[in-house]
Formats: structure tokens, C-alpha cells, sequence
């Protein structure tokens, strides 16, 4: 039998001719009964197949819409057939909070149903309840603009004004335009990216789709279509609603009719109370204007055929069609439960398909299969189901990969321009305002105040202007801007400004660089000392282990992939292992850690996990019962909870080898513990033990295998300078199907937290409440009880006795209380699943890293999140604070911590990793400096005391004699104003030039000025020139290089015992610069050796006359 798609089975079925025939007779309602999972979706494309026309879906919420849209979609194979509908408010009139992405996907549906004939709706009742511009003023508002046609630019200007559109300087959001010389730049309400559009005096030329958060251009177009904002008040003049768009020849779909009709009469009166209680100055629209009424609703579905599903079985629809369906069952991971079950339906005759959108997961299942026995014949669809089913009438069964390895499966909704509205928010992040502070690496910490034109010999250039102490003024070139970094030091902290010219600031350097030697040096010669002794290498992957890998509750993303699989290639190795995994707060470090345990038991070795506390010893040993509990190992932990009795008799078990994996805090490395045989050490936030623990690490690490595990993110470039001690994998990526979680900011309103606090008790949950301040946590408790009586209230902060507050954090953790009221003491690491509540108070007063530090401690089950700001009205806040929980709201998804890339955390991880003392310098000089100033201390050890250690590794390249080349010059380099005309975009321009490596990189560059500005002047072609002449001049071995008063004068190594010039190429180079003759000569001086070119008449001219010297050697 030939594999046929699930879908064409479905259509063969009796019950599609039966609804077909019914719906033929006249007949305008329909109910289907009997329908489990996804099943409803593959009947109803079927249907839609046959029919045609348009096809509105309403389910009972957002939720469940979002994921029969996914069905939808991955059913008929295209995300382009079906749409979603969304609501645009949260509550009616309340117009500041509509959702700006949500009135774009409702502009698209309009166009869609406007101009195409066949089209799936899918919505839900909030958002029908929103009226909608009739389909002639939506038709009048829409302007469409075509590649050869002509327009004025201040046609458009005029137009997109009158349109509602906002006229900015780049486009990243909806209803923005932006006009740059011959180049406009729309973001219509109907697309996800916006559209460049370039014209030939009034002609367009072309019409370019681009990335709002790169500004790159992607795609060509022939034409697109400007849509107004169909919310805005000007387009509701004349509104109906959704079902009127839908024709003649459509239908309805409709769950549970009762309940939709209930939801829209009960917000019409919501909408209604508002209306009659408003005091505004502005008149509001009566609510019957805006919103859809039950009675409009009646007579909307009363015109169209409707087919109607649900539990409620509606007793005014005669005719029915009966389904036979049956759900998929749960196995509980138990795969031989899973085998037997499929191997019946294969005998009985069933097609079996299995839908995942992971490639991975049906391999896994498929490789489980064949290593427990014979292989199974399932059909593989690469797409994901919300939940499976059985059709036993068409033998046909449909299982998902997330029910059978108890996974959460997420919707996805399009996400298009949120990534660009985070990308702007980021970008003004680490823009340089006026009035910052910036660090140099040769003069120290001054304050930045803006880019200058400056006249040199006569011609313009453009020069960052840095303040010092006493006024003194500094000018930083273009090709300079890599030298000068912005300041990061811990939040509010104000950094000392520097003197120009006195010996304060080498003096910090030199000793910022003498301690990081020193201790870079403890690092490198550890790697060293385990070079030299082997170890044990572990056998390769049993099905023991894939089978475990495969139960994982989220899907594994790229970075926990590779991470694991470094880690198993580093222990089937015969050298120790020593690796260090970073991720942020729920990036699934544990359960590579698990993963790399289980293994190290496969092979009949122990393991040991440290960390260093006792809640996190209880907590880790529950996450490593609850992932092993189907697998053959034994788990146990030791701490000061478990008696001195039962501590023996587990040590006693452990040295006759029948404990697996222990769990404990630094007991576990006292001489009194035994191991039979230790195979694997993982360590849990290492930088928190003490002297005497890590010492003992230390030679434990020479032999056996060590796993660290950090939170705090390492950041990305220190993690290439110690590249060189060791072995690191970063977890940057969030789990896919981790639900964000929901973040809102909210005044300090009784009802509010009364409806959160109830809202997760009733669903079993459990509520974080910070209040930073000890003084007020009895006020408080009594507040959360006597607005939720009954309440368990637990209190935790860092003045109370040690044991004590474990036992409150340990109680909290069994489920004996329903809140814990604490301070930040939460944020370092209690990991509770069931708690996905968290209520910040007085949010303003956190800092970003904080914040995103305690909302990592919620959503981390497959139940949804809350995370809710108590701030003061924004009116209220400074720009910063607001800035900051905006920020927040916005980076809602996990994961976001990196981009936000916490900077404070970046320090942190960095006084971690590197110890106490290293705080203190970068508080003084900087992150970035720092990170600047380690690296070159790197790199001098790299290159003397540990030269031979390094000559085996291939990983960096380090035979360029010079490090930096500086370039002066007194033609006019630059981006001239009336090219690109906003500042802050001109000077990030510079940094982003000034930060390229290669000729690739500046050919990219080039391109995405045409783009994004059109032909790029004079000036600024000399510009990119001069960036290509610098690196020459850094390849033939100079280090200074000054083109002024037309020539050119290359000052080679100033180090005149440099191996440079011992080397052939400095030989050639000699020969080839005598073979010039007129014009090129070499000057002496000092023992300093120059080489001098005239005349130059511009900088491609000096650019080719050196390139002649380099020749192809």
C-alpha cells in the first residue's frame, strides 16, 4: 500500500459526503459530534477543500485558536491558506493599550477576504467583538503603489499623513515612513516587513520588502499596497462587522455557540458600564458603534451556513453528522506500552503517522524502536499536531511526538516586526547618549559629548569628542572609535574621570593587566597539568541513553545539542574532561548535566554533584529522581536535613558501590566520603565555594572528569580569551516550547494582586511576592490575608538565622505554603515548577539584570507564567526606570536576558569566573576596557611563558606581528551630514565600520549603505577606502600610518629586535620598494625605520601605490 497523505484518507471518509450532502440540501446550521484532538482540523480542511469559498473558524479563545491555526497550516502545507484574527484591546475603549501587531495581522485578514476568494479565518470571540471599516472605506483607504508608475514624493508625504502614518527617521514599526533623498520607506499596516521604495525622479524604480531590524533590504516587489490603521477613528466612521466581508458562498465554524454568544454580551456590557461611568473630556463612541452585540450577532450567523462542535450539544440544530474518534492515549514515556499498542493497530491494518516539526524527535522514536527490537513502519509528517487521535472507521492513527515523550507543545504565532521593536530597543541600549561615559584604552574614563566637525588643513572631518577632568577635551578619529568603549560598571555606579596626560590611568592598567597574568597563568597551567595524565574514556551512546535524551520535557535547541555533545565527546576522550556549560536561569544546563551523569553510569562508574547549598542539593536531587526514575540508577544526596544515622548508612552504600549518583554540598568532598569508583564530578556554580573546596577540586579535576555548570552568563568575549584554559559551552538559546511569560506593569491595586494571587492558588500554583524591604514583610503578609483569607503566607529574607530560612524555603518547596513573601534572596537559584506566579513590588527600583533574574524563577513548568512590575504611573518614573521595566515587558520570551545581555550580569559573570579582586577593577575601569586589556595580556603570555603549550592548539591564529595600525589623515573622510543626516545613526555607522575585519565584511558594508541611503558620495567612498589602506598598511608591518600634505608616511615596528624583520617578506618588501624607485623611499631615524610615498593625490591613490608593494608573494 503506497503511503498516502493522512489528509487524503480523511477526505474518502463517509462523514465528509454526509456534511456535503446535508449542506447541498439547504440545510444552514450542522452539528459534528464526536471529535477528538486534531481531528476536527483535518475534517475541516477537507471540507474546505471540496467547498472552497471562505471559511471563518471561532474557538473558544485565543489559545485554542492560535493552535488549530497551526494545525491549519501545517495540514494544508502553507502558512500563507490560513490567517489569524486577533482582538486588538485588552478592554474595551482602552485605546493606549492596543497592540500595535495585532492591528496589522487584523489589516492583512481585511485585504486577504477583500481580494481573495478562497481563505481560512481563524478567531475567537474578543476579537469579533471589535467592529471592523466597512468594505468601502476600507476600499477608498487603500492606496496601491506599482514599480514603472509615477508619484511625487510629496504626493505621498501628504497622503501617508493623511493616512495616520507617523513620519520618523527609520522605519521599525507599523504605520512609520521615512523619506532619505530619492529613497521612501513605508510600513503598511498589512505586512509584517516594511518596503523601500526608490525612484528615478518621479518614477518608481524599484519597490525592496526589508528587514525592519537589520535594514536590509530582501526581497523585490512589483507592487504592494498601503493600508491605513483600520483601528484608527477615522476609518470606525463607517464599521461593520467581520462576517460581513465574508460573501455569499462562505461558512461558519463555530465551538460551542453559547459560549461565544455569552463572551460578547457580557463585554458589550463591560463596554457599556465604561461608556456610561466615563468622565473623559473627549466624548466616547456609543458602544453600539464599536462593538458587535449579541442580537447583530444572531443575525450576522443566521445568513450564513454554520457547522457547529463542542461538548454542549446545541438543541436547536436538527441535523447531525456522528464522528467515531478516539484520543491519543498517554503512555508515560513508557516506550515498550508504546510498541505494543502500535504493533496492534499495524496488525489490525492502520496507516501509522507520526507529526513533529523536529526532524530529531521522529528519528529518536524511530532509532528507541529499532534498538528494542524490530523497527516500525510509521509515515513521518513534518509538521506539528496539537494532540493526536485514531480514526478507527478509516483504520487511520495519528499520534503526536509531544504527548508520547510529554513535552509542551507551543503555539507559534508570526512574530515579524516584535524582533525589530526589540532590536530598536536594544540598539538605544548601547547607543552612546551625550553626557555618557566612555573609557579610552590610553587616557582612562572621560565623558562623551557628541560627534564634531573638525577642520583639518582645510578639510572637514568627523571626530568623537571626549571630555576629562578639568575640561580637558580630547578628539577621537574615525579610525580610532575600536580604542574608546562605552562604560559599564555595575547599575547607578559613577566612574572616576580621568586626567589627560598623568601616569594614574597606565598605572591602573599595568596592574589591572598584572593580576589578570597571574591569574590566567594559575588557569593555563592547570590545562597543562591535565594534558599530561590520562584518564577514562567512556563508551559511546547505549538506547538507554537515547531513550532518556528523547523523554526530555522541552525540545533541545541548537546550543543544548552541541553542549551535550561536546560533553560526551570530551568524556569518550582518554584526556580528563574539564568543561564549563553557561546558560542563563532555565536554558537546561541540568539536564546536560543529567544527560553527561547518566551516561558516566552507563559505564558503571559513580558521580558526584556538588553545589553549594542545601536547597539546591534537595532540588537538584528531585530533578535527577524525577529524569532517572524509569532508568536503572540510583539516586541519593547528603546534607544537613538527613540524619547523622541515615548519612552513614548512605556512605557506607556508596563505598560498596551501590549509589549511582550523589548529590551534596561541599561535605561531598571531605575525607570521610568514599567513592568505589568516581568517574564524573559536576559542579553547580563553582564560584561560590570557598578556598578550600576549590583547592580540593583542583587535583580531583587532574584525573577524573568535571562538569561545571554556571548561570551567570560568561560574556561572549571573555569566553575567547580563556579560551586558551578552557573548554566552554555557552547556552544561548531558550527551549523553543517554553511559554514566555507574561509580563505586565500594574500600580499598586488590591484587586489586581487579590485576582493573580487567587487566580494560581486555584490552579494548584503557587506566588512569588518580592518586596525589597525587611521593615514592612509583616505589613504586607497581613495585606495578602486579609485580601485572600485563608492564604499560607511564608516569609523569607537574608536577616533571618540560616536554618531557618531553608526550613521556609524547603517548606515552600513541599507545598506547605501558597506564597512566599521574600526579598531578592529568591533570585539566586530556588527552582520550584510548580510556583508561576511572581508579584515584584516597587519594580522601579530593580535593576534590569535583577528583574530578569526573578522573572527566570516563574514559567518554568509547562504551565503559563505571570510576572506583574507594581510600579508608580509612568508619569511619575524617571526615563531610565521607564526605559528599563519597558525593556522588560518587551523581552518577554526567556532567552531575552542574553540580548538584553544584562550587562550588569556581564560583570558579574565576569567577577565570578575571575574572582573578588577582578570586581574591583572593573568597577574602575570598565567591563569592555577590561575585556580590551584581557585579552592583551592573553595574548603577551600566549606569545612567551606558555608558548609551547599553545603551538599544538590550531584554534586562533596569532602570526601577525602588528596588533593595530593607527591612521591619520587630512583628506575629507567621512559620511557627510546631507548623506546620512541623523546623528546617532552616523555615529553607530562609524563603530559598526570601524569594528569590520575583512574585505567581505566591508563589501557588506558598502551594500547596505546603497541600500538603505542611495549612491554614496565622494567623502564617503575615501571613507571605506581608508579602512582598506589600514589594514594593508597592518599587513606589511606597519604601525602608524599618516597620509597628509600629499604623501604618505609608513612608520614600520618600532621594536627593532622584532622577529618581523628577520622574516622573507620584510626582505621582499625591501627589494621591492628599491625596485620603485621614484617617489617611494625608506627613511631612518632613531632606530625607528619609515617609509615615505609622494605624491598622493587621495586615498584610492595611496591605497593602489601601496598595494603595488605587496605584489603576490
Amino acid at each position: 500500500m503506497e503511503n498516502r497523505s493522512a489528509l487524503s484518507i480523511v477526505q474518502q471518509s463517509p462523514e465528509i459526503s454526509a456534511t456535503l450532502n446535508l449542506l447541498r440540501s439547504g440545510e444552514k446550521a450542522l452539528q459534528w459530534e464526536g471529535l477528538v484532538g486534531s481531528s476536527l482540523a483535518f475534517y475541516a480542511a477537507a471540507i474546505a477543500d471540496v467547498k472552497g469559498g471562505k471559511h471563518l473558524f471561532v474557538l473558544e479563545d485565543k489559545e485554542a485558536a492560535a493552535y488549530f491555526l497551526n494545525d491549519l497550516q501545517g495540514i494544508s502545507g502553507s502558512n500563507e491558506r490560513a490567517l489569524f484574527f486577533p482582538a486588538s484591546m485588552k478592554n474595551p475603549y482602552q485605546l493606549e493599550d492596543t497592540d500595535n501587531a495585532n492591528v496589522v495581522y487584523r489589516a492583512e485578514v481585511l485585504e486577504r477576504m477583500n481580494s481573495d476568494k478562497k481563505v481560512l479565518i481563524v478567531t475567537y470571540p474578543e476579537a469579533l467583538f471589535e467592529k471592523v471599516p466597512t468594505q468601502r472605506k476600507l476600499v477608498n483607504h487603500t492606496m496601491k503603489i506599482e514599480v514603472g508608475k509615477e508619484y511625487t514624493v510629496d504626493f505621498l508625504n501628504e497622503l501617508l499623513l493623511e493616512y495616520g502614518f507617523d513620519r520618523v527617521d527609520f522605519v521599525y514599526h507599523p504605520g512609520q515612513f521615512a523619506i532619505r533623498g530619492g529613497i521612501l520607506d513605508v510600513f503598511s499596516f498589512s505586512a509584517d516587513h516594511p518596503f523601500r521604495i526608490e525612484f528615478f525622479g518621479d518614477e518608481v524604480e524599484t519597490i525592496r520588502g526589508f528587514d525592519a531590524t537589520s535594514q536590509r533590504s530582501q526581497a523585490n516587489y512589483s507592487f504592494f499596497n498601503v493600508i491605513p490603521n483600520v483601528q484608527s477613528t477615522h476609518l470606525l466612521a463607517e464599521v461593520s462587522d467581520l462576517f460581513s466581508y465574508l460573501g455569499s458562498d462562505a461558512m461558519c465554524w463555530i465551538h460551542n455557540v453559547e459560549v461565544f454568544e455569552d463572551t460578547i454580551s457580557n463585554m458589550f456590557d463591560k463596554a457599556k458600564t465604561i461608556f456610561t461611568k466615563s468622565s473623559s473630556t473627549i466624548p466616547l463612541t456609543p458602544p453600539e458603534d464599536l462593538f458587535l452585540d449579541r442580537v447583530q450577532l444572531h443575525d450576522s450567523l443566521a445568513k450564513i451556513p454554520s457547522i457547529h462542535w463542542g461538548k454542549a450539544v446545541n438543541k436547536n440544530i436538527k441535523a447531525s453528522v456522528v464522528f467515531k474518534s478516539i484520543a491519543q492515549p498517554a503512555f508515560n514515556k513508557n516506550f515498550d506500552l508504546l510498541r505494543k499498542d502500535l504493533t496492534q493497530y499495524a496488525t489490525e491494518g492502520y496507516t501509522l503517522h507520526f507529526f513533529s516539526n523536529q526532524p530529531r524527535q521522529l528519528e529518536r522514536l524511530e532509532q528507541i524502536f529499532v534498538d528494542t527490537g524490530d523497527g516500525i513502519p510509521i509515515i513521518r509528517n513534518h509538521f506539528a499536531l496539537h494532540e493526536g487521535f485514531i480514526l478507527p472507521s478509516q483504520k487511520l492513527l495519528c499520534y503526536t511526538d509531544h504527548q508520547v515523550f510529554e513535552r509542551y507543545h507551543r503555539f507559534q504565532l508570526k512574530e515579524g516586526f516584535r524582533q525589530a521593536s526589540q532590536a530598536l530597543t536594544l540598539k538605544e541600549l548601547y547607543n552612546l547618549q551625550k553626557g555618557d561615559y566612555v573609557t579610552h584604552i590610553d587616557h582612562g574614563v572621560g565623558m562623551f559629548s557628541g560627534l564634531e566637525t573638525i577642520d583639518v588643513n582645510g578639510k572637514p572631518q568627523e571626530a568623537v569628542r571626549l571630555v576629562y577632568k578639568d575640561g580637558d577635551v580630547l578628539y577621537v578619529g574615525i579610525h580610532s572609535l575600536h580604542r574608546i568603549s562605552k562604560f559599564t560598571g555595575k547599575e547607578g555606579s559613577i566612574p572616576k574621570v580621568n586626567k589627560l596626560g598623568t601616569q594614574a590611568w597606565a598605572t591602573l592598567k599595568n596592574k589591572t593587566k598584572k593580576k589578570i597574568k597571574e591569574l590566567a597563568y594559575d588557569l593555563i597551567q592547570l590545562y597543562a597539568t591535565r594534558k599530561a595524565q590520562p584518564g577514562f574514556s567512556f563508551s559511546p551512546d547505549s538506547y538507554l541513553q537515547n531513550e532518556l535524551e528523547a523523554s526530555f520535557m522541552y525540545e533541545d535547541t541548537q546550543d543544548q545539542f552541541k553542549a551535550t555533545q561536546d560533553v560526551k565527546k570530551d568524556m569518550e576522550s582518554a584526556l580528563p574532561m574539564d568543561r564549563l556549560v553557561c546558560g542563563d536561569v532555565g536554558f537546561g544546563k541540568t539536564e546536560v548535566a543529567v544527560r553527561a551523569a547518566f551516561k558516566a553510569v552507563c559505564d558503571g562508574k559513580q558521580v558526584a554533584v556538588l553545589v553549594p547549598t542545601t536547597i539546591l542539593s534537595m532540588q537538584h536531587y528531585r530533578t535527577f529522581k524525577e529524569r532517572l526514575k524509569d532508568f536503572p540508577c540510583t539516586v541519593d544526596y547528603i546534607n544537613r536535613f538527613k540524619s547523622a544515622k541515615d548519612t552513614s548508612e548512605t556512605l557506607q552504600r556508596l563505598k560498596e558501590g551501590k549509589i549511582d549518583i550523589l548529590i551534596g554540598t561541599h561535605a561531598i568532598v571531605a575525607g570521610k566520603v568514599k567513592f568505589k569508583d568516581l568517574g564524573l564530578m559536576i559542579i553547580d556554580e563553582e564560584q561560590k565555594f570557598g578556598v578550600a573546596v576549590k583547592d580540593k577540586l583542583k587535583t580531583i579535576r587532574a584525573t577524573v572528569d568535571t562538569l561545571t555548570l554556571t548561570a551567570t552568563p560568561i560574556p561572549r568575549t571573555l569566553q575567547f580569551s580563556l579560551m586558551g584554559a578552557r573548554d566552554l559551552s555557552i547556552i544561548n538559546t531558550p527551549p523553543p516550547n517554553r511559554q514566555p511569560v507574561l509580563t505586565e506593569i500594574i500600580s499598586f491595586d488590591e484587586e489586581i494582586i487579590r485576582d493573580a494571587i487567587s487566580y494560581e492558588v486555584s490552579r494548584g500554583g503557587q506566588v512569588f511576592f518580592v518586596n525589597n524591604r525587611v521593615s514592612n514583610l509583616m505589613e504586607i503578609s497581613g495585606l495578602l490575608q486579609r485580601l485572600c483569607p485563608g492564604l499560607r503566607v511564608g516569609i523569607g529574607h537574608g536577616q533571618m538565622d540560616g536554618e531557618k530560612l531553608e526550613k521556609v524555603m524547603m517548606d515552600f518547596m513541599e507545598g506547605n505554603y501558597d506564597v512566599l513573601l521574600a526579598t531578592t534572596i529568591i533570585e539566586s537559584g530556588i527552582d520550584i515548577s510548580n510556583a508561576n506566579t511572581i508579584i515584584i513590588n516597587e519594580a522601579h527600583q530593580f535593576g534590569l539584570s535583577d528583574l530578569h533574574q526573578l522573572r527566570g524563577r516563574v514559567g518554568r513548568s509547562n504551565k503559563k507564567g505571570f510576572c506583574y512590575l507594581i510600579a508608580p504611573r509612568f508619569s511619575v518614573l524617571n526615563s531610565e526606570a521607564r526605559k528599563r521595566l519597558e525593556a522588560l515587558v518587551q523581552f518577554s520570551d526567556l532567552g531575552s536576558g542574553f540580548n538584553i545581555a544584562m550587562k550588569d550580569l556581564d560583570i558579574r559573570g565576569a567577577g565570578n569566573m575571575l574572582g573578588g579582586e577582578q570586581s574591583g577593577f572593573i568597577s574602575e575601569i570598565g567591563f569592555e576596557m577590561y575585556q580590551k586589556i584581557l585579552n592583551e595580556a592573553l595574548q603577551e603570555l600566549r606569545e612567551t611563558e606558555f608558548k609551547t603549550l599553545f603551538d599544538e592548539r590550531t584554534t586562533d591564529n596569532f602570526n601577525g606581528f602588528v596588533n593595530e595600525c593607527v591612521f591619520e589623515s587630512d583628506f575629507e573622510v567621512r559620511l557627510p551630514d546631507t548623506y546620512v543626516n541623523n546623528v546617532a545613526e552616523r555615529l553607530s555607522l562609524y563603530q559598526a565600520l570601524d569594528n569590520l575585519k575583512t574585505e567581505a565584511d566591508l563589501d557588506n558594508f558598502r551594500k547596505e549603505l546603497i541600500d538603505r541611503f542611495g549612491p554614496i558620495p565622494k567623502a564617503g567612498k575615501e571613507l571605506l577606502f581608508s579602512f582598506q589602506l589600514r589594514w594593508l598598511a597592518q599587513e606589511l608591518g606597519m604601525e602608524r600610518l599618516v597620509v597628509k600634505s600629499g604623501k604618505l608616511v609608513g612608520s614600520f615596528i618600532s621594536n627593532p629586535q622584532s622577529p618581523f624583520y628577520e622574516t622573507e617578506a620584510f626582505t621582499l618588501l625591501l627589494h621591492r620598494i628599491n625596485a620603485m624607485g621614484n617617489g617611494y623611499r625608506l627613511v631612518q631615524k632613531e632606530d625607528k625605520l619609515r617609509l615615505v610615498i609622494e605624491p598622493i593625490l587621495h586615498i584610492k591613490d595611496a591605497y593602489e601605490k601601496l598595494m603595488a608593494l605587496k605584489g603576490e608573494n
